[in-house]
C-alpha cells in the first residue's frame, strides 16, 4: 500500500480516465477507479497492479443510477486515504438532432451523469476533506470539453452539462478557499482548452483564479491524444 494520497477516478475504463489512472499508478498511488465497464475495468486494473505494484479497486457504477452514485459517494466520504477525486465520467448525446427536438430522456441521462453525479461525488469528498481526513494533497479535478463554451445546437444537453462543470467547479472553489488548509480545485477542458483553478488560502482568500493554455492540435493535425493531455493533466493534479 502507497503512503501517498489515494486517487478515485470516475470515467476510467477508456480514455483520457484510464490514461489518469495508469500515469497516477506509475507515480506511485494506490487508485480507486470507477465506471460502467467493470470487465474493461479489471483488465485496466490487472495491468496495473503488474506493472506498477500499486493497490487498484473496481468499482461498478453508473451515474445515473442513484443507488450506484451513493455507492461511490460512500466510499469518498469513508475512506480517508482518497485525497485526489478525478472527475472524468461523463457521456455524449444520445443523438445529434435539432434543439427544437430535443426529448427529455436524452437530457435527463446526459445531465444526470455528466453533471449530477460529479456534483454529489464532489460534495462527498468535499465534505470529508473539511473534516480533516484526508491525507496527502487534498485536489479535485474535473474533465470538461470545449463545448463547455462553444455551442453546438446539434447536442444542446451536452454542452449544457459541460457549461455546468465550470460554474462547479468555481462554486466548489469558493467554499473551499474559506476554510483552513489548501486545496486545489480545478477544470480541464478537453483536447485544445484547459482551464485550471489553483486555491490557496492566504494568497487567494475568497477568489478564483482561472488560467488559459490553449493546447492546441496534435502533429497529425488533430486533436491532443489522451496520452499526451494527460502529461500535462497529472503533474496539476496535486501530486
Amino acid at each position: 500500500m502507497s503512503a501517498k494520497s489515494v486517487v478515485l477516478v470516475t470515467g476510467a475504463s477508456s480514455g483520457i480516465g484510464a490514461v489518469y489512472a495508469d500515469r497516477f499508478a506509475k507515480r506511485g498511488h494506490d487508485l480507486v477507479l470507477v465506471a460502467r465497464d467493470g470487465a474493461r475495468m479489471e483488465a485496466l486494473a490487472t495491468r496495473l497492479r503488474e506493472e506498477t505494484g500499486v493497490a487498484v479497486d473496481v468499482v461498478p457504477a453508473d451515474l445515473t443510477a442513484a443507488g450506484d452514485v451513493a455507492r461511490v459517494e460512500a466510499r469518498l466520504r469513508d475512506d480517508p486515504r482518497i485525497g485526489i477525486l478525478v472527475n472524468n465520467a461523463g457521456m455524449g448525446s444520445p443523438s445529434r438532432g435539432d434543439l427544437l427536438d430535443l426529448r427529455p430522456q436524452a437530457y435527463d441521462a446526459v445531465l444526470d451523469t455528466n453533471l449530477r453525479g460529479t456534483f454529489f461525488l464532489t460534495q462527498a469528498v468535499a465534505r470529508r476533506m473539511l473534516a480533516g481526513r484526508s491525507a496527502g494533497p487534498r485536489s479535485i479535478v474535473t474533465v470538461s470539453s470545449v463545448s463547455a463554451e462553444l455551442a453546438s445546437v446539434e447536442r444542446g444537453e451536452y454542452c449544457l452539462s459541460k457549461a455546468g462543470l465550470g460554474m462547479l467547479t468555481r462554486l466548489f472553489a469558493l467554499r473551499l478557499a474559506a476554510e483552513p488548509g489548501r486545496f486545489l480545485a480545478r477544470l480541464f477542458l478537453g483536447g485544445q482548452l484547459l482551464l485550471a483553478g489553483l486555491l490557496f488560502r492566504g494568497l487567494l482568500r475568497g477568489s478564483f483564479l482561472v488560467g488559459r493554455l490553449f493546447v492546441g492540435r496534435g502533429l497529425g493535425g488533430g486533436p491532443v491524444p489522451h496520452r499526451d493531455l494527460c502529461h500535462l493533466l497529472v503533474p496539476l493534479g496535486g501530486t
